[in-house]
């Protein structure tokens, strides 16, 4: 599994980033990275064309479990991927800024 400190996240962040949620809508909505799209593990396959393959996608999740698993998916599918250690609870947990209450529009 290709993955990325979340020093280094946070700095591509700021750079405007592609960055996937791969959790479930309830666990988006209480809490995600801003401007992090939801696309739950089990719709990401059906989801690969909605990405970029020009740039490289960093995949989220809570703890960094499921993103490691969707990142060698789209490793192994031809993307430039690469899975954010420690999840949305490390990022939070160092007082970056995280969205709640919004409704995931996928």
């Amino acid at each position: 599994m290709s993955e990325v400190s979340l020093e280094a996240f946070a700095a591509a962040h700021a750079d405007g980033a592609a960055v996937i949620d791969v959790r479930e809508p309830g666990e988006y909505v209480g809490g995600h990275v801003p401007g992090a799209v939801l696309m739950p593990m089990g719709q990401l396959p059906s989801r690969t064309s909605e990405l970029a393959r020009d740039q490289t996608v960093y995949v989220i999740c809570a703890s960094g479990n499921r993103s490691g698993a969707m990142t060698d998916y789209l490793v192994r599918a031809g993307f430039d991927a690469v899975s954010v250690a420690g999840g949305t609870s490390a990022w939070a947990s160092t007082g970056r800024p995280v969205v709640t209450g919004q409704r995931p529009t996928a």
